[in-house]
């Protein structure tokens, strides 16, 4: 199962970018054998800050076609990281061939667009700056296969 980050914003050299490169190297060399990944980020940004409402179709053309749609919104359902494990798991189990995370920009997502989730997760109750959750995001998908292939990184 291939996994997409569709974001707003492009990440610049930086911390967060050398984090996000670092955990999608993980992921993609300990998913390989679990059927996950690549891992592929795609960057949309809105150049006439229209907001929500002109993020929305950028967001949706980063998507691929058929993919299972998972929104990283406030709103959206807190898990463990097992949990979360196993929610990809199932995912790739079922036949998925994609999965999109959606991480809007600094307002969030438009509902449109929220809409036309299949699911939605969230880090908690706090806001987080769209940029750090990239980093949260990867860190847990690599956690996630870490989980599933049975790997010491995830301590109980």
């Amino acid at each position: 199962m291939r996994v997409h980050v569709c974001a707003v914003g492009r990440l610049r050299k930086s911390p967060e970018l050398e984090l996000i490169t670092d955990y999608s190297t993980r992921f993609d060399r300990t998913g390989r054998a679990l059927g996950l990944g690549p891992l592929s980020l795609h960057e949309v940004e809105d150049k006439k800050g229209g907001g929500m409402s002109a993020e929305a179709p950028l967001l949706e053309r980063a998507i691929p076609k058929g993919a299972l749609i998972c929104t990283m919104d406030e709103r959206g359902k807190v898990m463990s990281s097992p949990e979360f494990a196993n929610l990809l798991g199932r995912w790739r189990d079922e036949g998925r061939g994609d999965v999109a995370f959606v991480i809007g920009g600094a307002d969030g997502i438009d509902p449109s667009l929220r809409a036309k989730a299949d699911a939605s997760l969230s880090f908690g109750k706090m806001v987080w700056p769209h940029m750090l959750v990239r980093v949260m995001l990867s860190e847990q998908l690599y956690r996630a296969a870490s989980i599933l292939a049975g790997s010491p990184y995830h301590r109980v």
